[in-house]
Order: C-alpha cells, then structure tokens, then sequence
C-alpha cells in the first residue's frame, strides 16, 4: 500500500464511528436532490397539462419542493457542524505523531528537521491540511457517486441517450486528471517549499530585530522579503494554475454535454416523447450529476498534493519509522481535557559512573572520551571552535555520533537521546530556549517541581522579588523581556528543578557577571546536584572542577586537575592566562 493511501484509510479509520457518522450525515446531502428533481417533474408536468392539474394539488407539490430544499438545509448544517471534529481530530493525529516522534523517538532529531522552525511550521500547518482535505474529500465522491447511481437509472428510463452523454464527462475527466498528476506534484511541492521559505524568513526577521537595526539592515531585509515573496507568488500561481486547469476542463466538458442534452431534448419534446417535466427533471440532476467528475476530478489533484504532505511530514519522523507511525494512535481529546502527564518513573539506575569513549562528530570532534564519576565537578574547555558544545550535544544524543560509545554505570547506552532524559541527566544549553509564557511554566514544562528553589539555586531570587507578577510573569518571545543574564539563569533553573543525577551546563557564564557566577556555583555545589558536567571558561568553574578537560580542535589536549594542566598542558595555560586577563578587565569595567 502506497502511504498516502496508508494514511488517508488510516485517518478515515482510527475514530470510526465519528468519521461513519459525519459521512451517514453527509450522504443525504447528495441524495435528497434525487426527491427534489422527481418533485419538480410532477411541478412542471401539471403546469404544462401534461398531467391533470388543480391549484390547489400544484400548490402542495411547489410547498413540496421547498420542503425538501429546507430539510437539505439542515442537514448540511448539521453535517458540516459534526464533521468539523472528525477533521479537527485527524490534522491533531497527525500533528501529534509528528511532535511525538521528534521529541521521544529514537535518534537525533536536529537531523530530521527541517532547516529551519518556519519551514516545521509550515509543514505542521500546510501538509497536514493537504493529507485531511484529500481523506475528506471521500465523502463528497462517496455521495456524489451514490446519486449518479439512482439519477442514471431514472434518467436512463425517459431517455438512455441523453442520459449517456452526460457519462461522458466523467471519462473525460479520468484521463486528463491521470494525465496531470506529476505535473500537479511537482508544482505544488515547489510551491510548498517557497512558501516555507516565506514563514521561516519572517520568523527570522522578528527573532533579529534587534541585529537587522544596529546594522542599518532594515531596507535590505525588507527587499531579501520582498524576494521571497515574489518567488513564493509565482510557485504559488503556477500551482493554481495547474488545478484551476484541471478543474476548467472538467467545467468545459460538462458544459458542453449540457449543450448536447438540450440539443438531443429539442426534438424529442417536439415529438411529444420528453416532457416539459422531464426537462426539469434533467435539468435539476444535471447540476448534480457534474458534481461527480468534479469529485473525481478534485480527489485526482489533491491525490499528488497529499503524497507531497505524506512524504514531508513523514520526513520528520524517526528513520525506523513510516507512514504507519504517522497516523498511529487515537489519544485525541477534542471535547473534554486529556488525562493528566503521567509522571517519569523514578530510575533505579542511580548515577555512579558516565563515560564515553572514541567519540566522533561530523568532522568536529576526533576520538574524543571522558567519565565523569558521582559526585564530582567535570569543566570541559578550550578555545572557540574546539568542539565544546558538539561534545555536550553529542553526549545527550542530539547529535548523531560517527563512531564512538556512550555508557551509563557501565551499560552501553544505545539511544542517548530517549535515555538521558530528566531525572538522569538535565541540560541548560549556551542559548536559552525560554518560550512566550509564564516564568513558571518556562520552569516546570507540565511537570510538578519546586519552582522556587530551583530559581535560588539559579541565583534568581531578588530578580523574581523584583517582579510584580512573580512566577506569572510574561517572559515575551524567547525571553526577550529578560537580561540575558536572566534568560541564562532561567535555563540553569529549568534544569535544576528536574533533580537530575547529572546536570549538564553549556557556557552558562557567558552572559553572566564574574561575581553572579561564582554565586551560582556555589549555590549548586551545597544543594543542586551532586554530579555536574560544564563547559566554561571562566575562573569560577575551572578552580571548582574536580577534572578539567582541554578540547583543542576537536581533540583531547589534556585531562586532569586545573593545576596540573597548568604545568603540563599548553593550551590550558594560554586559556587561563587570557582568561584571568578578560575577568581582571571586566571587573574594571575596562
């Protein structure tokens, strides 16, 4: 089974009952013209003196038309009310197994995401509405091909020639379609990806507000949009163009078989064998029954459009994973809250020893190891550009090792990046990753902690006193409303709060005054964790580490006490020395 067919039978099915309902409700839709055609029949007839006619019997058959003209009415509101879940529902499956799959499966996930969180953005929203729009669209040809099923017959009964040439269109439109499916592909994945470009290229423009102005950038900003969008607008034509086509010619020939009907009718009305009411009869199903090449003709494109969705979307997935992880799954609450987070059991595997050996990162890190054991403080430093951070993100999985092993007490860790997870290992990366929400929720994610303590471990409190609102405080977009200082201590206390057997700090310092540091770690070596791995630089941390680890492009230059280093290793003396050099400065404001 091809996935775009594996996806759309699995949307369609993995809340039945309401997808069955909404398409019972759907189906009258399509079915009751059928009345209303027979009703306008008797209408026109009795009007004609084809059949015996009283005004008072023509008045019930009109009130008799309108009635079935109101009862279709509701029924389309209340399709259209109910069916608006079973849609809301599939786009959340899928929304979900994708967010599922990035963060909890298997594998490093900066590897399968796009370049950037616009082009993400896009896709989530986009192809998700391509892969339900043509599982939707089932329900439009199921109804549209069960009232050809019952008009044709009747047509067929007043007159078998006319009627087949209204089945003309039908195969018409087969072949076209079949004809310009590629070529629909191919313009609607361009136009996909060009307006990615557009959402990515204006989040980046609000997140670099601030850089775009000190360079004096604006006018070049606003011309590098103004690009984008032109290319985005002629993909996107190009793309319309090739459906409205295909939905032209399909008009066309319905058009035109319309012609033929009236044409063939002429003369047989004449004769007397084709009434005035059959004429109304086949005028009322002929609007109907054009319904379903279009059906045919819409589910034809959307058909490529909706592969190009699978195909994105499943691109974001784990590699072990396919189509089938896609749509996997029924946990959607769309009318009452879900259950609550189930909370992380608590692992018996208590940190003793963590090592790695022979790592190797994307041309980056060379051979690299080091075992950090319980209780001790483990400074991993160099020059810029050494590989520190590869290193740290290499260690916790998110990045994909070219050689090398990770251990756990011993034990292989085979995925480090679903194993090292809170409460073994937390992480506070060198850029805060703070969202637009509470300074509470920044911390605690859905998860129960004790929230102050972790901002005092992060030497935060007098700059929480010093706000308002507290822990609702409003940190705006990425934590612009905070220092930088502020946003890097939030970070180190998200960690914090997890409890981890391992803390796991990159350049946390960086935006960091000398004294504020020195304060942090000492808050974090009498009550955080009893085990912390850093990155840094800074006198605060190297004079407190237990082991120091010098990266020197890419490759271990020395390991061992600060002070020894300082004697054996050349690159930790130039390190330090020019390091003791920038504190001495920044303590005089030099």
């Amino acid at each position: 089974m091809r996935p775009v067919t594996r996806v759309a039978t699995r949307l369609a099915t993995f809340d039945l009952r309401r997808y069955v309902i909404g398409a019972l409700l759907w189906l009258p839709v399509h079915v009751i013209p059928l009345a209303g055609g027979l009703v306008l029949r008797e209408v026109f007839d009795r009007i004609s003196g084809h059949q015996p006619a009283a005004l008072e019997a023509t008045l019930w058959w009109c009130a008799a038309f309108v009635g079935v003209e109101v009862v279709r009415g509701v029924v389309i509101t209340v399709a259209w009310t109910y069916g608006v879940y079973w849609w809301t529902a599939a786009a959340t499956l899928l929304r979900g197994n994708v967010l599922r799959s990035v963060l909890t499966a298997r594998g490093p996930a900066a590897a399968r995401l796009p370049h950037s969180s616009g082009e993400s953005v896009a896709r989530m929203r986009d192809d998700v509405a391509d892969a339900v729009d043509f599982t939707d669209e089932s329900v439009s040809l199921a109804g549209t091909t069960l009232f050809a099923l019952a008009a044709v017959p009747i047509m067929a009964a007043v007159d078998p020639v006319v009627t087949f040439v209204l089945v003309l269109p039908m195969i018409a439109v087969g072949v076209l379609s079949r004809t310009m499916r590629r070529t629909i592909a191919r313009l609607h994945r361009r136009a996909r990806l060009l307006g990615a470009a557009v959402t990515a290229y204006v989040g980046e423009v609000f997140g670099g507000v601030l850089a775009i102005k000190t360079a004096g950038a604006e006018d070049a900003a606003l011309e590098r949009l103004r690009e984008h969008n032109r290319r985005r607008r002629d993909a996107a034509v190009r793309d319309r163009m090739a459906t409205d086509l295909l939905d032209a010619a399909t008009t066309t020939t319905v058009e035109l078989s319309i012609g033929l009907v009236l044409l063939l009718a002429a003369p047989a009305m004449r004769g007397g064998d084709f009434t005035v009411g059959d004429l109304a009869l086949f005028t009322s199903y002929i609007g109907w029954l054009t319904a379903l090449p279009r059906s045919i003709g819409t589910l034809l494109y959307r058909l490529p459009q909706a592969a190009v969705a699978t195909e994105r979307l499943s691109a974001m997935m784990a590699p072990h994973e396919d189509a089938a992880d896609l749509v996997k799954g029924t946990d959607v609450w769309l009318r009452r809250d879900p259950p609550p987070a189930a909370t992380p059991p608590p692992h018996a595997d208590r940190l003793r020893v963590f090592e790695a050996r022979g790592l190797s990162v994307r041309g980056v890190l060379h051979d690299v190891g080091l075992r950090v054991e319980r209780g001790s403080f483990t400074v991993v430093t160099g020059a810029v550009g050494a590989g520190k951070t590869t290193l740290v993100r290499a260690l916790l999985g998110l990045l994909p090792l070219d050689e090398g092993t990770i251990s756990w007490n011993g034990v292989p860790v085979e995925d480090p990046g679903t194993f090292l997870v809170p409460g073994r290992t937390a992480y506070a990366g060198q850029v805060p990753r703070l969202f637009s929400a509470e300074l509470g929720e920044n911390l605690l994610l859905g998860r129960a902690g004790d929230a102050r303590r972790a901002l005092e471990l992060a030497a935060f409190e007098q700059d929480l006193a010093e706000m308002p609102a507290g822990l609702d405080t409003l940190v705006g977009p990425r934590g612009m409303r905070l220092s930088g200082g502020q946003a890097q201590r939030v970070s180190a206390a998200r960690a914090l709060v997890r409890d981890p057997d391992l803390l796991v700090v990159d350049d946390l310092s960086s935006a960091l005054d000398v004294e504020t540091e020195r304060l942090l770690w000492q808050r974090i070596a009498r009550n955080g964790p009893e085990t912390v791995l850093v990155v840094s630089h800074r006198q605060a941390a190297l004079e407190r580490a237990d082991q120091v680890i010098v990266l020197d492009r890419g490759r271990v230059a020395g390991r061992g006490p600060l002070a020894e280093l300082l004697e054996t290793c050349p690159e930790m003396r130039r390190l330090w020395h020019a390091e003791l050099i920038a504190e001495a400065e920044e303590r005089t404001g030099d």
